[in-house]
């Protein structure tokens, strides 16, 4: 099989071959990639000079994929999206040109979805979750019941985005990342701003104190330490969350962004710590190549996931999760089992036994001065607001002993398996009616995914005492509050219910009727304006073309 890619979703122009003999075996095939990347002058990317790049640079790297290869090409495979429009439809324009010319079929790939796929190839994982850390993008992707699904992702831009912002303050050329990297080699850390909401992330109030850092006198090499130390951990501890969430011990690397040395250390000693499996692909294909479109496009073709031209239209916010997946199997599995006498979650070891003991350990992946303080801060808060919860009648357990220097909490035992492993309408409804009740009293859960509720059932009987009348009681338990804070901000309420919609559309098979049910609970029992600002989260949260 011998499949021609090309791509072009903002700065580089790009084409390859991708030739196999096997698509089962990474070993077996060979790809060919050919660029042109788009340099501006001076600042960030302009879309009217990209889409110019685009148009003169296509038809060269094109053909000298073309001249490349071994023989004649099966399939021409593009990206859709997402990206900037301009860009996209100058490169889709092209493809379906050569699909034309050659008489072969289009493929319409996911440029995201490539991005986890060519790392999954190679590392010839089974079922990796991926981070993916670009210029305009950055998203935590999970694999469940034929869909790609969005764990979590950034609330306002990409990571390289947010690294450019930050150096064109400093008047260094584009791309910014690698300055960087450069200069945080030189540096000492400085405290800035970590913002983790679940599995969601904010890098706008982090460049605010960056540039403010350095126009108060701060040495820029100490920001820039402090900038990769802050954002790469928190891109680090929600991959982590997201490999806790899902069971997974299989972590992929992609996007540009995952070029830089310290994020794949990171990454690498947090999955070594947790005994997970880590996989970053060689340079060329993270950073936007044609190759992982090439070896995407064969998979796609391979499963006869072609394109009509007149169905070919690009998408410039294309997301991961409206792509089906027809290339791999529907599985499902959990990998750690339920019921385990110790549970390595996102970020302690939790003992069960009578009573539950949770040890937040040292994170080896974080700068020793900011694990320490999150450490700290997080069993204080979980403690407090775990007690908080119950004073407003939310099931949670009772904290018997708190250890603040070991970072350890002794809790009640409660429940019989996590929500993720009982999820139904009724107990959907129950959580989303427990957040409403935190909200009203004026905190967050921070981190309320399905495994950070437990439930428990227990064997009832009607007024009248008949066993034929009996009933199951179910009740469900609101854990691990160590995200939590207090806010009166409606913004904070909607990403908590944000944050469990997300956990529930990663873990069920059969999410709407779930999600349908969270959104009605919260309705009936919450303020009407957290679901309205819900609503502009959501038309937030989407791959946005660079700016």
């Amino acid at each position: 099989m011998r499949v021609l890619g090309v791509e072009g979703t903002a700065w580089c122009a790009s084409a390859a071959v991708y030739e196999t003999d096997d698509l089962q075996d990474p070993d077996a095939g060979s790809v060919t990639i050919h660029s042109d990347a788009y340099q501006p002058a001076e600042g960030g990317i302009h879309p009217r000079e990209a889409a110019e790049h685009m148009r003169d640079a296509i038809p060269g790297v094109i053909r000298d994929a073309l001249d490349s290869a071994a023989g004649p090409v099966d399939a021409v495979a593009f990206s859709r999206g997402p990206g900037l429009g301009p860009c996209l439809r100058i490169v889709a324009t092209a493809a379906r040109s050569l699909a034309q010319v050659l008489d072969v079929p289009l493929v319409g790939v996911n440029h995201m979805v490539a991005h986890l796929e060519v790392g999954r190839h190679y590392a010839d994982f089974d079922a990796p979750v991926c981070l993916n850390a670009s210029g305009a993008n950055a998203h935590i992707l999970g694999y469940h019941n034929g869909r790609y699904r969005v764990l979590g992702e950034t609330m306002d831009t990409g990571v390289g985005n947010a690294l450019d912002k930050f150096t064109r303050h400093l008047d260094w050329s584009h791309p910014g990342g690698p300055k960087v990297e450069e200069h945080a080699k030189r540096g000492e850390y400085v405290d800035l701003p970590y913002v983790v909401k679940g599995m969601d992330f904010s890098f706008s109030g982090i460049m605010s104190a960056a540039k403010d850092e350095v126009d108060d006198g701060t040495p820029v090499d100490d920001v820039c330490r402090g900038l990769e130390e802050t954002i790469f951990g928190m891109l680090t501890e929600v991959a982590e969350r997201a490999l806790g969430l899902t069971g997974r011990d299989e972590l992929v690397l992609g996007g540009g962004v995952g070029q830089n040395a310290r994020l794949r250390g990171m990454l690498e000693s947090m999955c070594e710590q947790r005994g997970a499996q880590f996989y970053a692909p060689d340079p060329r294909f993270l950073r936007d190549n044609a190759g992982m479109i090439a070896v995407l496009g064969a998979k796609m073709y391979d499963a006869g996931d072609t394109l009509p031209v007149a169905e070919s239209a690009v998408d410039s916010d294309y997301r991961p999760d409206e792509v089906p997946v027809t290339w791999r199997d529907r599985e499902t599995s959990v990998l750690q089992p339920a019921g385990a006498a110790d549970v390595q979650g996102a970020e302690a070891v939790v003992s069960l036994g009578d009573t539950v003991t949770k040890h937040r350990r040292p994170k080896a992946y974080r700068h020793a001065a900011l694990d320490s303080r999150l450490r700290r801060d997080r069993t204080v808060l979980e403690a407090r607001l775990t007690s908080e919860a119950r004073r407003v009648g939310v099931p949670t357990p009772v904290v018997f002993d708190v250890d603040v220097p070991e970072s350890t909490i002794e809790f009640e035992h409660v429940g019989h398996a996590d929500l993720r492993d009982a999820l139904t309408e009724t107990t959907v409804r129950e959580t989303a009616r427990h957040l409403a009740r935190i909200h009203d009293a004026g905190f967050v859960h921070g981190d309320p995914t399905t495994r950070n509720a437990r439930v428990a059932t227990r064997r009832g009987t009607t007024e009248r005492g008949s066993r034929d009348d009996a009933t199951d009681d179910t009740r469900v338990y609101l854990i691990d509050f160590g995200l939590g804070y207090y806010t009166d901000d409606v913004e904070d309420y909607a990403m908590d219910i944000h944050v469990f919609q997300q956990s529930l559309a990663g873990t069920a098979d059969d999410p709407d009727p779930l999600l349908d049910a969270a959104a009605d609970a919260y309705r009936e029992h919450g303020a009407a304006d957290v679901l309205d600002q819900l609503g502009e989260i959501l038309g937030r949260g989407r791959y946005r073309s660079p700016n």
